[in-house]
């Protein structure tokens, strides 16, 4: 059984990509103004959330959180969330070009082997087909017709 994704849905998981990433990339950038936080300096924790950088993070993340439950609620977790991995992706190209943060040859193949491996989980169906999980819940409901003969 293979569930198609429709447009929507494809816009969906492009939404959970794309706010997951600029939405990291937002707290990022704010929490560099902020400074460092530690157990003795917990107060700067209430000075992050004032950061406009901070703050727009976070809302870009309760965007991931909203469209993550939508994508959750039509299949899989082991799609869902591997399908998202292009976000590392945007999030290299962020972190390069906008918070200037040198990147590695080694973390480029890294993003690229993770990228890669995406191809394997998209060829598989986007939700499993599940059937009564235990003994106790029953056997599947009987097509009456098949049992009497009957057609209709």
């Amino acid at each position: 059984m293979k569930h198609t994704l429709t447009p929507q849905r494809y816009l969906i998981l492009l939404a959970v990509m794309l706010t997951a990433s600029v939405g990291d990339t937002l707290l990022s950038h704010g929490m560099t103004q902020v400074g460092p936080v530690s157990l003795a300096h917990l107060g700067l924790l209430l000075a992050a959330i004032r950061n406009p950088w901070v703050i727009t993070g976070i809302l870009c993340l309760l965007g991931f959180f909203a469209s993550y439950l939508t994508a959750l609620s039509w299949a899989d977790l082991t799609f869902v969330l591997p399908s998202t991995a292009f976000g590392y992706i945007v999030v290299a190209f962020l972190a390069k070009f906008w918070l200037h943060e040198p990147i590695t040859p080694y973390r480029w193949a890294g993003i690229l082997l993770i990228v890669c491996g995406v191809g394997f989980v998209a060829n598989g169906p986007s939700l499993t087909p599940h059937g009564p999980q235990h003994p106790a819940d029953g056997p599947a409901p009987a097509d009456n017709n098949a049992v009497t003969g009957e057609t209709q």
